[in-house]
């Protein structure tokens, strides 16, 4: 099997399915994009389907695992959760530009694969709601801990939705947008404290 090709195959796959979404994807958009034969997209992956499989099994994969595994460790407090859960989101979306609009047209299209088995579970049952529940109950926090994850989720997410909208429009120049996103790397936590006082 060449590596090389598959690798092609699978990036031409992310373009692809972040423009169009699955629907509206064929396989032979997938092969133009790779600049390769259309066969070979079937060879390697044999359908649409389990190459869509592959692909979102990968970005399911660096969205949630090592978020999971920050939100249930028992041994951070609840800052440096959002310290940590901030990071890992602004480095991978800043290497991964895509993958908020390929997720959007997913969960627009009707896909539940960010949640589904256990990892609806990991998140939403994890210690991090357990701690922010437990401050709910002594009264500490006064709003559905839910407002806390979607807030962060939307502090951290949003700009990279808007950034085309942005630099398309010369409100951020080009090469400004990391800069932006590392002082909100620092930003986020500060105003996620704010709301949990």
């Amino acid at each position: 099997m060449d590596d090389s090709t598959e690798e092609r195959i699978k990036a031409a796959a992310r373009i692809v399915f972040t423009k169009k979404g699955y629907q509206a994807t064929k396989v032979r958009d997938i092969a133009a994009e790779a600049d390769i034969n259309l066969s070979l997209v079937n060879y390697y992956f044999r359908s649409k389907e389990k190459l869509f499989q592959f692909v979102m099994a990968e970005v399911v994969e660096k969205l949630i695992t090592a978020v999971t595994a920050v939100l249930n460790n028992q041994q951070l407090s609840l800052q440096q959760k959002i310290e940590q859960v901030a990071d890992h989101y602004i480095n991978l979306l800043l290497n991964n530009p895509d993958f908020p609009l390929f997720m959007v047209n997913e969960i627009f299209a009707g896909s539940d694969e960010l949640l589904k088995d256990n990892r609806k579970n990991a998140i939403f049952h994890s210690h991090f709601f357990q701690q922010l529940n437990a401050l709910q109950k002594e009264g500490k926090l006064q709003v559905n801990p839910l407002h806390l994850m979607m807030n962060l989720i939307g502090f951290v997410v949003m700009p990279f939705l808007a950034r085309p909208l942005l630099e398309r429009n010369k409100v951020v120049k080009t090469g400004e947008f990391k800069i932006l996103m590392e002082e909100r790397r620092k930003l986020i936590p500060v105003w996620m404290k704010g709301m949990l006082k």
